[in-house]
Formats: C-alpha cells, structure tokens, sequence
C-alpha cells in the first residue's frame, strides 16, 4: 500500500518562493518517489522537453535531496498523439525511458500502477538498509 499525492505544476521561480512555489516543494520533500506528468501533446505549443528542464531546475534549485529522488517520468495523453512520434522525440532528448499512459483510454495504466507499486517497494527497502 502506498500514498499518491498530486501537486501541481509548478513555475519557474518556484524555489525562490514564486507563486505557491515553497509550499508545493516543501510538500515533495516528504515523498519517497516522484512520478512526473509530462504533457507530450502540450496544446498550449509549449515544449514538453523544456517543461520537464525547467522543473527539474526548481527541484534541484530548492533542495539538492529533492532533486535527487527517485523519479518516474511519464508521458500523459498519448490518446493524443497516436503516432508516438512527440514521444519518441521527448524520450530521445531526455536519454532514459519514458512511460506513456492515456487516462483516456486506460492504454498501460495497470502496468504503470504496477511499476510504481515495484519502485516504491525498491525505495522501501533501501531505506531499511540505510542507503537513502
């Protein structure tokens, strides 16, 4: 059994307290894992590269032990983009895996629920071992 916690989006300027910017880090400081929502459609023609730069900025801006969590990445509403093509590109420039989920559709919710279940259990046990 785990806890998911929603925070949303944050801006830059965040880790100098922009926005609601300290309150949302100071919320992610208490997680184990953090998954992160990327919107590969991005309708606002926002790049969703970028997006994902400038939040790990913040992270790492705010905390250095934020910003060294365990992470998920995730790319949302791929209902969207059928092709995968924005996908291919996001994950190519990222140069590690990313998962793709449709919450529309329900398209590798089961296995995302599942590798998230895997990582919290990993995160678990380093902690036990004293390695977090």
């Amino acid at each position: 059994r785990f806890v998911v916690a929603d925070i949303p989006g944050l801006i830059e300027g965040s880790h100098q307290g922009q926005g609601l910017g300290h309150d949302f880090l100071r919320h992610i400081e208490r997680t184990r894992l953090i998954v992160h929502l990327v919107d590969i459609a991005a309708p606002d023609g926002s790049d969703p590269l970028k997006n994902y730069h400038t939040i790990r900025h913040e992270l790492s801006q705010y905390s250095e032990v934020l910003a060294a969590k365990p992470e998920i990445i995730v790319a949302a509403k791929m209902d969207l983009d059928p092709d995968a093509k924005k996908l291919h590109a996001f994950s190519q420039g990222l140069g590690f895996e990313v998962r793709a989920i449709s919450a529309v559709t329900g398209n590798q919710i089961p296995q995302l629920c599942e590798h998230l279940w895997q990582e919290v259990q990993k995160v678990r046990a380093e902690e036990k071992e004293g390695n977090f």
